[in-house]
């Protein structure tokens, strides 16, 4: 992988010092979160846990300012053959393409760009697990700071115009259809919060008692969305019932989902995506209009 920044003093290979150290922390967490993901089917919080692989920053070259990164893939997948070594190669190139451009706004299709993707390398063993869209979710809920922090030299600094991720594997290589500019920072960093509240009805699928955060699954979108409760939300009752939705959904002899409804404000992003829920009530009392 390449990051590569253009524009401005990046075209005289030099970027501003702290801008372009927390791009690369950024990006490094984008990289081994997703990758992580791809080679163990596990969700991580910090990069240091990540197995299977190696990543290592490369030796500077001419041209653009540009931060070159290796990924190594380690024998835990027992693998030992090249093709399947280009194979996750290829997969781990499409599933950062697909968790930037899913972060700054793009369109973009699982079910039609990486989930066949996939599938196929799970059926055939190079992966140990096919992750879901909804795990995907929730890596690009961890690393959009990170994908924040990869625009500061464009909007802080001002010391580059846009970035963008070139890629090899093997012979081949390319770009990736998300890039970094002015108008993706405008995406990842505002929030917008509905002014009307709606009815979510779905199971609680993670929740931390310390944060008052967590995830619900929505059958209706066929995802999870992260949620927080509000102070006038956190009495002992409903914080008891989502902790019973999480046990009755995670429990192995339960044979159907437990409902739970929130009364919530959608946070979405200025494209009308929908971030999470800001939750005022749960399993409000009387009628309810119900999405999901």
């Amino acid at each position: 992988m390449e990051l590569v920044f253009r524009g401005a003093d990046a075209d005289d290979k030099q970027l501003d010092f702290y801008d372009a150290a927390q791009a690369l922390v950024g990006f490094e967490r984008a990289v081994s979160l997703t990758t992580n993901l791809i080679v163990t089917g596990n969700i991580i919080t910090q990069s240091p846990a990540a197995k299977g692989f190696t990543s290592y920053l490369l030796p500077p070259e001419e041209g653009s300012w540009k931060a070159g990164i290796g990924i190594f893939f380690g024998a835990t997948l027992t693998m030992g053959v090249a093709s399947k070594d280009s194979v996750l190669g290829y997969l781990a190139v499409s599933a950062l393409d697909y968790v930037i451009q899913q972060s700054l706004g793009f369109e973009v299709d699982f079910e039609r760009s990486l989930g066949p993707q996939i599938e196929d390398a799970w059926k055939n063993k190079v992966i140990p697990a096919s992750p879901t869209v909804d795990r995907f979710d929730s890596v690009i809920e961890k690393i959009e700071p990170g994908l924040r922090s990869c625009h500061r030299p464009i909007v802080f600094s001002e010391t580059a115009h846009n970035a963008q991720v070139n890629w090899r594997v093997g012979s081949r290589s390319g770009t990736l259809d998300g890039f970094f500019d002015h108008e993706t920072y405008e995406y990842i960093a505002r929030t917008i919060q509905s002014e009307d509240f709606q009815d979510f009805a779905g199971a609680v699928s993670s929740y931390n008692r310390n944060t008052y955060k967590g995830r619900i699954y929505i059958p209706h979108m066929q995802r999870t969305v992260p949620f927080e409760l509000s102070e006038t939300s956190r009495e002992a009752d409903a914080v008891r019932r989502i902790v019973g939705s999480l046990y009755e959904n995670t429990s192995p002899d339960k044979l159907f989902p437990e409902t739970i409804i929130f009364r919530a404000l959608r946070n979405e992003s200025v494209n009308g995506r929908l971030k999470g829920l800001f939750v005022i009530d749960v399993n409000p009392k009387g009628d309810t209009d119900i999405f999901g």
